[in-house]
């Protein structure tokens, strides 16, 4: 199969080009840091319509085009914070949004992230927000379990928190555990469809069949980590302890009369996909290991249809040859790239995907597979191909012998050697990074840096062991995992080892810390964004804020530590070792990594002496998810890096 390049974009996508910089001066920071142009795209189920979050002159919208791309609707959304775009039919949009609530003096957590889902109907029809209007369910939307279409009419199955008591003496809060509603796309009506359990420990997911009935309920208790499959009928298919909670639905199975779940070996922390008849009976293993990414799933029946394999760049996999063979000619046809697929209609003849490689921001491209076609969309960043920087992998020994690799961002435009660095460890630390376009990185190195992400021990989709063998080492083998990975740049002749800086958030931005306080003699100066200082505080308000779940107490043990090992990997307990300026960024909305993390650090730093900036965001929660105040924090964190390690030796 061949496909046509059209030589021209599509129309929709010149809404996102701007004026380019000058060839000899480097994308302004504007472009990098604020939201990009282009961040989402869904497709319906018939493929003749295509939503889209981006920028248009200056402003953010979503637009939705039919297939001769002329705009059906043009809506503004503003700083909302968006976390996805589904389809429910082909006449209305779910917009997954996030929001900051301050909570009440009866909760553990003065502050949470409560998650709505906004329907947006094609027609002239008003947007609403799903349970906006009720009395009796409170918190926002607590799970998107999908939409179904019955009988010409589309509804989307959501968690919502139940208030209880009666009009006469009021309602209030019991419990928060979710129950599942059906709720009505088009009039908002919603019913109620399955119940929580009246307990504290034991949580219930739910998995639903095509019709959006229950076809299984999945409960687990974080006492000891028992957990039970159980059929609509109550029967029970499947069960087990998993005391780290290693457990959950994958989805309906390829075979009919299935489901899958995945659990982990508790001894090896291998991951299993389990196909289980819902009849009973012994289920079978389908798939196994470190190869496992995520699932793919079809939306009208809701069976797995292949799943994604972990790697420096995951591959899609198909279970039937049809769809194996388009997403091969799909691959085939942007040679030299990275193809990453976003979404498809439902008969698997229009794909979105999204496309990276040498020279190329990323780009998202429409793929007609009847009419062999691809045509560009837009592109999240405008920049030159000439002015992105190149990225490849790097591997290396840790001080143990552990093998390892990171990714590397070369600045364009210079040689690569000898090169100022910033050092970029990522977030989690379950996480990974992989050879990307990475805005921070291209950020820096548009201004003449190398840009370094090690994925150390302890990040995902390198295998379990490889995870594992991160419990226990914050501050310890994790920190000189980073190190380890510098000195390997150094080796080879490409970065200064004495025009170091370190950069990171969450999990990163303690890394950050540590390596100017727990390490010395490494870095010109750190660059913390809501990072974690105090790993014991740390440690104290997760357990609080759960309601000592104990779960979360275990693992939290197994990856961490606990007692007085945290206060010796804690950064702030070490001010007075700083070795380097330190500049502090954090959002005042932050619910996962406390604000306060940064107070204190601030706060010891001063008084042991040491130089030391606070950057507050105020409105912005842990992701950054606010064009102005991401902007503000890579303006903050570029300025910081110039003065304390200039790329002008």
């Amino acid at each position: 199969m061949r496909f046509h390049f059209s030589g021209t974009a599509l129309v929709f996508s010149l809404f996102f080009l701007m004026a380019r910089p000058a060839a000899a001066s480097p994308p302004t920071i504007d472009i990098y840091g604020k939201l990009p142009g282009f961040e989402m795209a869904a497709i319906s189920p018939s493929g003749d319509r295509v939503a889209i979050i981006g920028v248009a002159d200056e402003a953010r919208r979503l637009f939705v085009l039919d297939r001769n791309n002329e705009p059906l609707l043009v809506l503004p959304v503003g700083d909302y914070k968006l976390r996805g775009v589904n389809w429910a039919g082909e006449g209305h949009l779910l917009l997954e949004t996030s929001y900051t609530v301050d909570l009440g003096m009866d909760f553990t957590a003065e502050q949470a992230e409560l998650s709505s889902m906004t329907v947006v109907p094609l027609n002239d029809g008003p947007v609403w927000n799903v349970f906006h209007k009720s009395r009796t369910i409170t918190g926002g939307v607590r799970g998107y379990y999908g939409a179904v279409e019955k009988q010409g009419r589309w509804y989307g199955y959501f968690g919502g928190i139940t208030l209880e008591g009666n009009s006469r003496d009021g309602l209030h809060l019991g419990s928060t555990a979710p129950e599942l509603y059906e709720v009505d796309i088009e009039t908002g009506k919603f019913n109620r469809i399955a119940r929580r359990l009246n307990s504290l420990e034991i949580h219930r997911r739910w998995l639903l069949d095509e019709s959006g009935a229950v076809a299984a309920t999945l409960d687990f208790s974080s006492r000891q980590g028992d957990w039970q499959i159980k059929t609509s009928d109550n029967r029970t298919i499947a069960s087990g302890r998993t005391p780290l909670g290693n457990i959950g639905f994958v989805g309906l199975g390829s075979t009919p009369g299935t489901l899958v779940y995945w659990v982990a070996d508790e001894e090896t922390g291998d991951p299993y996909w389990i196909e289980q008849p819902l009849v009973g009976g012994q289920g079978r293993e389908i798939a196994h290991g470190e190869q496992i990414g995520w699932q793919l799933t079809d939306r009208r029946s809701r069976r797995i249809i292949g799943h994604v394999v972990e790697g420096d760049v995951p591959v899609v996999r198909f279970y039937d040859p049809r769809r194996e063979k388009v997403m091969a000619a799909t691959r085939k046809a942007f040679p030299g790239k990275r193809v990453d697929l976003v979404d498809w209609n439902d008969a698997f003849d229009r794909l979105i995907v999204l496309t990276e490689g040498t020279g190329e921001p990323p780009t998202w491209w429409i793929v007609d597979i009847r009419g062999g076609s691809a045509k560009i969309l837009g592109v999240s960043y405008t920049i030159k191909p000439e002015d992105v920087g190149p990225v490849r992998m790097v591997t290396y020994k840790a001080g143990d012998g552990l093998e390892m690799a990171g990714v590397l961002t070369l600045p364009p435009h210079r040689e690569a050697k000898a090169l100022p660095v910033v050092v970029f460890p990522h977030g989690g630390p379950a996480s990974r990074d992989y050879p990307v376009f990475n805005w921070w990185a291209q950020a820096f190195a548009s201004r003449g840096y190398a840009v370094f992400q090690p994925n150390f021990r302890g990040s995902t989709g390198l295998g379990t062991d490889f995870e594992r063998a991160g419990h226990g080492e914050w501050g310890r083998k994790m920190q000189t995992d980073i190190s380890d990975g510098l000195a390997e740049l150094v080796r080879q002749g490409l970065v200064d080892p004495k025009r170091a800086c370190i950069m990171g958030a969450s999990y990163g931005g303690y890394a950050a810390l540590a390596g100017v306080t727990l390490q010395q003699g490494l870095y010109r100066c750190a660059v913390s964004v809501a990072g974690v200082s105090d790993v014991k505080r740390m440690y104290a308000t997760d357990v609080r804020e759960s309601a000592n779940n104990k779960t979360l107490v275990r693992s939290l043990k197994a990856e961490v530590g606990s007692g007085r090992d945290l206060d010796a990997v804690s950064p702030v307990r070490f001010a007075e070792r700083a070795d380097a300026p330190v500049l502090l960024v954090h959002g005042k909305d932050d619910t996962v990594v406390l604000y306060e993390q940064s107070v204190a650090m601030h706060r010891a730093l001063q008084k042991a002496g040491k130089p030391v900036d606070l950057v507050t965001l105020k409105g912005e929660d842990h992701w950054l998810s606010r064009s102005e105040t991401r902007l503000a924090m890579l303006k903050a964190a570029v300025e910081f890096v110039e003065r304390h390690n200039p790329t002008a030796p």
